[in-house]
């Protein structure tokens, strides 16, 4: 039989996800400044000829993969910081 995840208590739940948002929250201000200074650089650096899709497509470029990572990240430590990870038993773990 499968151990009880910490999760599972609502107290425990709603601490992990509300540090979690807080997590998010902070990466997407983040992720905003990182994609504001690197408009400016390319702006800054490129010529006249460049397209203004190239400049949509390096702000959403830079802007969803440090936004997913973050996610993707935050996830882990989510599951890792209220002991989650601990609760699943491993089947293979008896057969030597």
């Amino acid at each position: 039989m499968a151990r009880k995840s910490p999760l599972d208590d609502p107290r425990n739940a709603a601490f992990a996800w509300a540090r979690y948002r807080r997590i998010m929250r902070f990466m997407f201000l983040l992720t905003v400044g990182i994609v504001a200074i690197a408009m400016a650089l390319l702006y800054k650096q490129g010529n006249d000829e460049v397209s203004v899709h190239y400049y949509i497509a390096a702000a959403l470029g830079i802007g969803l993969t440090m936004l997913l990572t973050s996610a993707l990240m935050g996830l882990v430590f989510l599951s890792s910081g209220t002991g989650h990870d601990e609760s699943v038993e491993d089947p293979l773990s008896d057969r030597d």
